[in-house]
């Protein structure tokens, strides 16, 4: 029997790495801050694949390297890293769909506390799975942090978890469409004299800048009005194969926020696969950001890092 996980699976996306879904925390599962007044804060570090990434500490043992993925729910760990670690044991093992194939069994291990800077969990719930981003141990959703708002600040190199909002100022606030634990922003690639307004999922387990849906090319005819750069292979979380196509967008319109030759990405002969669009790390790195505490609102930043 396919787990309440596979329901979700049409909202599991492409990245350098794809990824599975993962079960969410529950509410005993939420974290415990040290301090009522100030925000709790974690170290943020950008792998060298691209990926955003936070050391943890499981089980007040092993410590490992885990991937923020805005699209994932709960925690997972790879194959090679659950090798590794002396307190994680498995109760048992689930049938899972992962986006680009059937047939996957994920192991999960109950019972789990995790620290991460000055929060900490109990209770918790891991999963298992075969890719992460590379460099990192597993990955996380932010629905560890519900109801709760997180700031990411790339020059101080932290991500912080506070009861009420950060300040705001100097930051453009964009409306988000919510759909299940997934964040949707609207933007605009300028081709031409040509704008072509579109929604996009929040994804930092895409390392890459931009992924195209289907429909999208193919309503505005953008894999012929783009210069095709190359064509590579990317993998899911159990290493299902698929190809996309990479070109390069001359302008990315992100509110008032205007990016210059931005690389994009497409499948080549999987019309109806890909079937949302997806703004990834690269270009997320290049704001700091603040998510409100009901992810309705995202406040934007140029850090000038990149």
């Amino acid at each position: 029997m396919m787990s309440y996980r596979s329901l979700a699976l049409w909202l599991l996306l492409i990245s350098p790495v794809l990824t599975s879904w993962a079960q969410g925390s529950s509410p005993a599962n939420r974290p415990k801050s040290s301090s009522a007044a100030r925000p709790d804060s974690v170290t943020l570090t950008m792998t060298a694949a691209g990926n955003f990434a936070v050391p943890a500490v499981i089980n007040h043992e092993d410590t490992v390297l885990l991937m923020v993925h805005t699209a994932e729910s709960g925690v997972t760990l790879t194959e090679d890293a659950t090798k590794r670690l002396h307190s994680l044991h498995f109760s048992g093992a689930d049938s899972v769909e992962s986006w680009g194939g059937k047939g996957n069994t994920s192991r999960y291990s109950q019972n789990n506390s995790m620290q991460m800077g000055t929060l900490a969990w109990d209770k918790l719930l891991v999963w298992e799975d075969i890719n992460s981003g590379k460099g990192t141990d597993g990955k996380f959703g932010l629905d560890l942090f519900k109801g709760k708002t997180v700031e990411v600040d790339f020059n101080k190199g932290l991500l912080f978890v506070n009861a009420n909002l950060a300040d705001t100022i100097g930051y453009e606030r964009h409306a988000l469409k919510v759909q299940r634990t997934n964040m949707f922003i609207e933007a605009t690639c300028v081709v031409g004299d040509s704008t072509y307004s579109n929604w996009y999922l929040i994804h930092t387990g895409y390392a890459g800048s931009l992924l195209l849906d289907d429909t999208f090319v193919n309503t505005h005819s953008l894999d012929t009005k783009l210069h095709i750069t190359e064509e590579k292979e990317l993998k899911d979380s159990y290493g299902h194969v698929l190809k996309v196509q990479k070109a390069i967008l001359p302008s990315f319109m992100l509110g008032k926020a205007v990016l210059k030759d931005v690389s994009v990405g497409f499948f080549h002969g999987a019309i109806g696969r890909q079937k949302m669009s997806i703004l990834g790390a690269d270009v997320l790195k290049r704001f700091n950001f603040i998510l409100s505490g009901d992810r309705n609102w995202i406040y934007l930043k140029p850090n000038g890092t990149s």
